[in-house]
């Protein structure tokens, strides 16, 4: 047997082996262990498996990027925004980079370069630009610079840091607001193109299954920090200091919920004058519900608020018949994120946990409800609004 034989036959081992011993994480003594949770837990190892096979592999060469989008529907991690797209690229703060494409019309877009760091997500931002500080072209078209040295026109500076390109789309209105179209090119060396080694296979499978044990136990081990202190909305700053490729332009607020089958939970606040706001919902592993068949957000497109302005918010196992409903989707527990994006305030919302069968004594007086055919298009309209985010 060859040299290259034995390495390759050995990485895949190696791999094939660590994956199976990254599903005791999902047994941790915190996590969630009603069967759904349980199910939702192995699920979200295997996801993760195609997304670290994209990061550390299929799409890790700076030299030759290309834009991918991260998180859909079926692959999902660290509290992914039920209104978002997600796309990136791998860089380096070395060469000069030039994305050309059209920006689309999602109502939040911001574009970051992020620098190497102590979290599987990375470190700290190193600059970032909002959709209304990028020239678009009258026919929606953009062109942006990524490079050490000044470029005309739209341009991020990059660092010796750098290793990654992020475009954050978030969408209101999902059925009309259309995703960015980009590509990626690398304008400085030699234009060689990528050749396949039996080093690219085996490293890349090692970062890969290393890749996907840090990220799910990270992961867990910010929404425990969450979890002791239930009902109470925090941002990430308050609970953890480390560096991050955090949303630019607004801080999440994040409170952990347990709900037995028995019970509701009202949130009440009083959302401010923002350029996009939203609220998400999630399971113990921080990923959202299946937003293509439940109820698993709101925003300020579809959000029904009360007279005075109030949004009231409600998680229960059942559909309470009220229009801002979260629906648990099986899970005992999970995450609630308010995200207040470019906004005049930071309300911070509050939490009250009640019997179900009491929900409407602790509501106001003709609080607006919902029908079983509104309900029904509503839903409908989610499945319309994912085909043409993700082009399905």
């Amino acid at each position: 047997m060859q040299a290259h034989d034995i390495a390759l036959r050995d990485a895949w081992g190696r791999f094939c082996d660590e994956l199976k011993a990254k599903g005791d994480i999902i047994f941790r003594e915190t996590a969630a262990s009603n069967p759904v949770d349980r199910a939702a837990g192995i699920r979200l190892l295997s996801r993760n498996i195609a997304l670290a096979l994209a990061f550390e592999m299929e799409n890790a060469d700076p030299q030759h990027p290309e834009v991918m989008h991260y998180f859909d529907p079926m692959r999902k991690q660290g509290g992914d925004n039920t209104d978002a797209l997600y796309v990136g690229a791998p860089i380096n703060g070395t060469d000069t980079y030039r994305v050309t494409g059209h920006r689309g019309s999602a109502r939040y877009f911001s574009v970051t370069v992020v620098e190497r760091g102590d979290t599987p997500w990375g470190g700290a931002v190193a600059a970032t630009l909002f959709g209304d500080q990028i020239e678009v072209a009258p026919d929606g078209s953009f062109e942006l610079w990524l490079s050490p040295d000044p470029q005309p026109g739209n341009w991020i500076k990059t660092t010796p840091e750098t290793f990654r390109l992020t475009f954050r789309q978030f969408f209101a209105d999902w059925e009309n607001e259309k995703p960015m179209e980009a590509r990626i090119d690398r304008l400085t060396g030699d234009g060689a193109p990528p050749q396949l080694t039996p080093e690219t296979v085996t490293g890349g499978l090692a970062a890969a299954a290393h890749w996907i044990g840090w990220s799910v136990t990270y992961w867990a081990d910010m929404i425990d920090k969450w979890k002791v202190r239930p009902n109470q909305f925090l941002s990430y700053r308050q609970l953890d200091d480390n560096k991050i490729d955090a949303t630019p332009g607004g801080e999440p607020l994040i409170a952990y919920w347990i709900l037995p089958p028995d019970e509701a939970l009202i949130i009440r606040v009083r959302p401010p004058q923002a350029q996009y706001w939203a609220v998400e919902f999630g399971n113990y592993w921080w990923e959202t519900m299946d937003y293509r068949y439940r109820l698993a957000n709101t925003n300020c497109h579809y959000a029904a608020l009360e007279e005075d302005g109030e949004l009231i918010v409600v998680v229960s196992h059942d559909d309470p018949g009220l229009p801002n409903w979260l629906d648990p989707s099986g899970h005992s527990e999970g995450y609630v994120t308010y995200r207040w994006m470019l906004a005049d305030h930071y309300p911070v919302p509050q939490c009250r946990q009640v019997k179900r069968a009491e929900l409407f004594d602790h509501l106001p007086e003709g609080v607006r409800r919902i029908s079983r055919e509104e309900r029904a298009e509503q839903l409908a309209g989610r499945r319309r609004g994912i085909v043409s985010r993700f082009k399905w």
